[in-house]
């Protein structure tokens, strides 16, 4: 048994911090919130010294092989190599204070197993498998001095993507990552950035195929999220049952006000044009790639706000590549922008585990919930800076009721 005495709480839900409580982990799982200083057994006592207790953050676009600004090139790195850059990052992701992430492209079930079993100290990990693709789609990262294979035998290797082409390679590949335990299904529904030969507003997959993917997905009780920056991309998805959009940087408001009626999530991802705008070019990220960034760069806090006044829940992701990964805290400042602490907050815990179909597992401090935790040095619904300072300010990680950091 842990107890968390002496603690002001964030729960998560709630635009306010209970004062002088005390939390009690027993199996992992929050037993109870009371008053602080309350009468324990025989239990590890952690005195908090006033500071704030809050659910463990989730990051719900990251990609943990993407160990190269450039994805053509990770398609030539060894599997051990891909394994060890995996490792450090996820490791440091849980240093950071992401109890929890979702993966959104590569990851697998060894390298869930690995952090499950504690050869990686890192978050717990719901990963998708290889993204699915059509040929010359966002996750396609043949270049067009690429020959290409066209007789399927496979002889191209794709790290982090399945390029799959007509309704039955759609449904084997979404059906195969499902079988070796894809918690959710990624599809490239439009453009992107970093792939090399695809327009931004290039529609990806056809009716028939998206479909597809959506029901084997259904057919699991999981889901599927896309890749898609344009208004056209994003509706068509919503239309054929996709539940979850990534980035979004051009949705406009009628778009935004269906996603709504929907019921759908969006998962911006700021962060990345700021560090790619930054450090992209040094980093060996692609001349065209750059070129394609500038699209939709600045359109992104303009999607905070479409999204905002529409009432969409927004998800919190950074889909950082290769070193960049060090600036995942900095999403919680460029949103600062728009929304209110409380609104991303919420937006990195409660909102994901609901995305995450972890609803009242994740993401809160309530009994029953599973024990992440941390305790931070300041208050982030006054102060979000204290969560972009974790050297200074992240005091203690939990998960799943173990003591990760401990810096009291």
């Amino acid at each position: 048994m842990l107890i968390i005495d002496n603690c002001h709480v964030f729960d998560g839900l709630t635009n306010s911090l209970q004062a002088d409580a005390q939390v009690v982990v027993e199996d992992g799982r929050i037993k109870d919130i009371g008053k602080a200083g309350a009468k324990a057994g025989k239990a590890e006592i952690i005195d908090a010294r006033g500071l704030t207790l809050m659910p463990g953050l989730i990051d719900a676009h990251v990609h943990a092989y993407a160990a190269a600004a450039n994805l053509a090139h990770v398609d030539t790195m060894a599997p051990s190599y891909l394994s060890q850059f995996a490792r450090t990052s996820l490791e440091s992701m849980l240093q950071r204070g992401f109890t929890s992430v979702r993966d959104a492209a590569g990851a697998d079930y060894g390298l869930a197993q690995a952090t499950e079993q504690g050869y990686i100290r890192g978050p717990r990990l719901f990963y998708s498998g290889k993204a699915l693709s059509q040929t010359g789609g966002h996750g396609d990262t043949h270049g067009l001095e690429h020959g290409g294979c066209i007789c399927g035998c496979g002889s191209s290797r794709v790290v982090l993507s399945h390029v799959v082409d007509g309704v039955t390679e759609v449904r084997k590949a979404a059906r195969d990552e499902l079988r070796k335990g894809a918690t959710q299904i990624k599809i490239m529904a439009s453009g992107g950035v970093s792939s090399p030969t695809d327009p931004i507003w290039n529609l990806q997959f056809s009716e028939e195929e998206i479909r597809a993917a959506v029901w084997e997905a259904h057919s699991w009780g999981r889901y599927v999220l896309a890749h898609a920056y344009t208004p056209e991309a994003i509706r068509r998805c919503l239309e054929y049952g996709v539940r979850s959009i990534e980035h979004a940087n051009l949705i406009d408001e009628p778009t935004a006000r269906f996603a709504a009626e929907q019921q759908a999530f969006v998962v911006p991802t700021l962060v990345t044009y700021e560090a790619l705008e930054t450090y992209g070019r040094d980093l060996g990220f692609p001349e065209v790639s750059l070129e394609k960034l500038k699209v939709v760069r600045d359109a992104g806090v303009m999607s905070l706000r479409h999204l905002k006044a529409a009432g969409v829940p927004m998800g919190f992701g950074t889909d950082l590549l290769g070193e960049m990964q060090i600036h995942q805290l900095r999403e919680f400042s460029i949103r600062e922008e728009v929304l209110s602490p409380f609104e991303i907050l919420k937006s990195a815990t409660s909102v994901n585990a609901d995305i995450l179909q972890q609803t009242g597992e994740l993401g809160v401090i309530q009994p029953t919930a599973k024990a992440d935790l941390l305790l931070v040095d300041g208050n982030p619904l006054e102060d979000l800076s204290v969560l972009e300072r974790p050297d200074d300010c992240l005091k203690l990680v939990v998960k799943d009721g173990d003591v990760y950091r401990n810096l009291l």
